[in-house]
C-alpha cells in the first residue's frame, strides 16, 4: 500500500482493507489494536516475545497471525510480512531493534492512541461529532486525576470514561456502541513518544490537556531526562481550548509556552496558592476557580473546601493539586462547581495511594506503594513529616540523592528494601547521616514485609506514621506495586493481630 494511501486513513469508514499492519506486543493494548484492525479488515501480524495464552487463542478467531520468539533482531516473519504500518505497544522503547528497523525503513510507527484517534468517528454524538478528548500526563498523579476528571464530567451530565494508561484501552472505548461525549485519556511518556511522531493537520487535537508535574522517571526507556521531558511536552500539541499547567512546576509552564496550539486555546494554571485570573487555587481553605467565569478579574467560584476533602481522606497537598487540575479540565467543558463538589463527595483514592492501612496504639500505617519514583515519594513525605520511611526497590536509573537531601533528614528512621539499597544507603550517609538506617536484605528473610513491619514497630512512637513510599519500582522483589502494597498491609495486619493476642513480638 502506498504511503499516500496510508496517510489518508483518518476515519473508521476509510478503506483499511489490504493494509498490512504489524502489532508489537500481545498485552491488553496489543490485543486491542489487533482486534480493532481485524475488524477494520486489515491484515494483522502480532509479533511478541511472550504470548498470553488467552490472547494467543483468540488471535486466530479474529483473523490475525501470531509470531512468538526472540526480538533481539528483526524476525524473518516480520521482515517477510512487509508491513505498511507498525503499531507498537508502550513497552517497546525507541532503542529497540524493531523500532529502529521500522524508522530506518520508513515504515510509519503508530501507537494504539494514534490508531484510536484515526478511527474515533466509529460512534458519534447526536450532532455528528466524535467525542472530545482530554489528555492527562505527568510523572505522578495521572491515574487519580484521570479518574477524578471522568467522575466530575459524569456528575455534570456528560457521558465520559477514563481510558488509556489507566487500564482500559482507548480503542475499546472508541468501539463502544453507546458512544461517549468525552474520553479522558491518561497517557504515559511511552505513549506520548509514539504520539509525538505524528504531525500534520489530522494529528490528535485534544479539547484540553494537562501535564501535572515533571521529575526524573523512566530514564532507562527514554535514554535521557531531556527526551523524557520532550515526550511529556507533546501532550499540549494542538490543544483547542485549555492547556492546564502546574504553577508550582516551572517545567509544565514552559511546555505550554512552547506548545503549538490552536488559536484561542488558553493557559490555565493551578497550585495551592491564591489564584490569579485564569487560575485555580486555594483561598483561606477554599478551592476556587478564577478561570472559567466572566468576572474572573474580581470574583471566584467555590468548588469545595480543604475541610470537606479531609473528611474524605483527600487533603494531602499533592492530592489537592490533582483535584484542582481535574476541576480545571472539567470546568473547560462546562461542568458546574456544584457538580464538581458532588463528585468529590463520592470520590475515593485507589488502593496503594497514601492509603491508611491501620491505626494501632497511636501509630498510623500508610501504604503509598504507588510512589514509584522520588517525586511521588517526596509528596508522601511532605504529607507525613517525621515518618518512619520504608524506601527502596528498582530505581530505574533515577538518582534518589535529591529526595534524601530534601526530605530524608526529617524522618524518624528509614528502612531500606530492594536490590539497589546501596545507592539509597549512600545518599543517607551523605545527606542525612543522623537518621537511623536499617536494611532488609531479601536474601536473608523469606518475607520482606514481615521484617519491615517488625523493625518499624520497634521504631515508631505514639503519634508516628510508618510510611511505605518506596521511590522505586517494585519488580526487583514483587510482582507489581499492588503486590508490594498488599504484602505490606498483610504484614501490618498480622503484626497487629499478634499484638492484640498478646504476642511477645516487639
Amino acid at each position: 500500500m502506498s504511503a499516500e494511501r496510508v496517510a489518508s486513513l483518518h476515519s473508521w469508514y476509510a478503506e483499511w482493507r489490504g493494509l498490512k499492519v504489524a502489532v508489537l506486543g500481545l498485552s491488553v493494548t496489543g490485543f486491542s489494536a489487533a482486534d480493532t484492525l481485524a475488524e477494520l479488515g486489515a491484515e494483522v501480524l502480532v509479533v511478541t516475545e511472550r504470548a498470553d495464552p488467552e490472547y494467543a487463542r483468540l488471535l486466530p478467531v479474529i483473523g490475525a497471525e501470531l509470531h512468538v520468539g526472540p526480538l533481539a533482531t528483526v524476525p524473518d516473519a516480520l521482515a517477510g510480512f512487509g508491513p505498511d504500518v507498525v503499531i507498537a505497544s508502550p513497552g517497546f522503547p525507541p532503542s529497540h531493534p524493531i523500532i529502529a528497523w521500522a524508522q530506518d525503513s520508513g515504515i510509519p510507527l503508530w501507537g494504539d492512541v494514534e490508531l484510536a484517534w484515526r478511527v474515533r468517528d466509529k460512534v458519534v454524538r447526536p450532532d455528528g461529532r466524535p467525542a472530545d478528548w482530554i489528555l492527562i500526563t505527568g510523572t505522578n498523579g495521572k491515574t487519580t486525576t484521570t479518574r477524578l476528571t471522568a467522575e466530575m464530567l459524569v456528575a455534570g451530565g456528560l457521558r465520559a470514561v477514563p481510558v488509556g494508561n489507566i487500564g482500559t484501552p482507548v480503542l475499546d472505548a472508541i468501539r463502544d456502541p453507546n458512544g461517549f461525549d468525552v474520553l479522558v485519556v491518561e497517557l504515559s511518556s511511552h505513549q506520548l513518544w509514539y504520539l509525538n511522531l505524528q504531525t500534520g493537520p489530522e494529528a490528535l487535537s485534544p479539547h484540553a490537556a494537562v501535564c501535572l508535574n515533571l521529575a526524573d522517571d523512566h530514564l532507562e526507556w527514554h535514554g535521557s531526562f531531556a527526551a523524557y521531558r520532550d515526550a511529556k511536552a507533546g501532550v499540549y500539541a494542538r490543544t483547542r481550548v485549555a492547556c492546564v499547567y502546574n504553577k508550582a512546576d516551572v517545567a509544565t509552564r514552559e511546555m505550554v509556552e512552547e506548545a503549538e496550539v490552536v488559536d484561542g486555546a488558553r493557559a490555565i494554571g493551578f497550585d495551592l496558592g491564591v489564584p490569579g485570573p485564569s487560575d485555580l487555587g486555594v483561598v483561606d481553605g477554599i478551592l476556587v476557580d478564577r478561570a472559567f467565569l466572566e468576572e474572573r478579574a474580581t470574583s471566584a467560584l467555590e468548588l469545595t473546601t480543604v475541610a470537606d476533602l479531609a473528611a474524605q481522606g483527600l487533603s494531602a497537598p499533592h492530592v489537592v493539586s490533582n483535584i484542582l487540575a481535574a476541576s480545571a479540565l472539567a470546568r473547560s467543558l462546562g461542568v458546574a462547581p456544584g457538580d464538581i463538589h458532588d463528585a468529590l463527595d463520592r470520590f475515593r483514592l485507589d488502593p496503594h495511594r497514601i492509603q491508611v492501612v491501620a491505626s494501632h496504639r497511636g501509630v498510623t500505617w500508610v501504604d503509598d506503594s504507588k510512589a514509584t519514583n522520588p517525586h511521588a515519594a517526596g509528596s508522601s513525605l511532605a504529607a507525613y513529616p517525621g515518618a518512619v520511611w520504608v524506601v527502596g526497590g528498582l530505581l530505574k536509573g533515577v538518582d534518589v540523592a535529591d529526595l534524601v537531601r530534601a526530605r530524608g533528614a526529617a524522618t524518624r528512621a528509614a528502612i531500606v528494601i530492594g536490590t539497589e539499597r546501596a545507592e539509597i544507603v549512600a545518599a543517607f550517609e551523605r545527606h542525612a547521616p543522623t537518621v537511623p538506617l536499617f536494611e532488609v536484605d531479601h536474601t536473608e528473610t523469606e518475607d520482606v514485609m514481615a521484617r519491615v513491619v517488625e523493625l518499624a514497630a520497634g521504631l515508631a512512637r505514639d503519634g508516628d506514621t510508618v510510611l511505605l513510599a518506596p521511590a522505586a519500582a517494585s519488580f526487583d522483589q514483587f510482582v507489581s506495586y499492588s503486590d508490594r502494597g498488599e504484602r505490606f498491609a498483610h504484614a501490618v495486619r498480622e503484626w497487629i493481630a499478634g499484638q492484640d493476642a498478646g504476642s511477645d513480638r516487639p
